[in-house]
């Protein structure tokens, strides 16, 4: 196996290189786990963030950075967009994404009592890795759906295309391979 160094937050990981397709690869970044590197993203992105009264995340990857940012930053509440609609949701905000990690469509759910607690505030939306954007995208459609504004996008890594992007914060930029594990970008 072939892997990415990357050097983030201070801190060096070894990414392995993984297939998406049979002709692009990503470096595989799991922060889930990591507390260490949880920490440290958490409070370089803290430095860089708009005003905010909640962040909100998707599930999974997501849920360690928008804690430990909610944690350092004295937040009492975050918010995750679910993939399965849970028991105890009394109503729901649904959206569909397509991610470049998850085979096919996938939907995030937010329930109703989280959609009104977020009507009117100002939310930063928070992610791992920033790549096509269609993750951020259904995180943007259901806060705008609640009634949020949303005042921010950060990750800590933007990949591919979405290191061009003006319109997020990111710490680090992450290329796209090759079946060899050659940089193609």
């Amino acid at each position: 196996m072939k892997y990415y160094h990357l050097n983030v937050a201070g801190l060096e990981r070894d990414l392995p290189i993984c297939p998406v397709t049979d002709t692009l690869y990503i470096a595989g970044f799991v922060i889930v786990g990591d507390a260490e590197l949880s920490a440290a993203c958490a409070s370089e992105l803290l430095k860089k963030a708009p005003e905010y009264d909640y962040i909100l995340t998707a599930e999974a990857k997501g849920i360690p950075l928008a804690h430990e940012m909610a944690r350092q930053n004295g937040d009492r509440r975050y918010v995750t967009a679910r993939k399965k609609k849970k028991a105890y949701m009394t109503g729901v905000f649904e959206v569909t994404v397509n991610s470049i990690t998850t085979a096919g469509e996938q939907k995030l759910y937010l329930d109703t009592a989280e959609a009104e607690m977020m009507k009117g505030k100002r939310i930063l939306i928070v992610d791992d890795v920033i790549s096509t954007g269609e993750s951020l995208l259904a995180l943007e459609k259901l806060a705008q759906a609640t009634g949020g504004e949303v005042v921010g996008k950060m990750a800590i890594l933007a990949e591919g295309d979405a290191r061009n992007r003006d319109d997020i914060i990111y710490l680090e930029g992450l290329p796209l391979f090759n079946a060899n594990g050659e940089i193609i970008d």
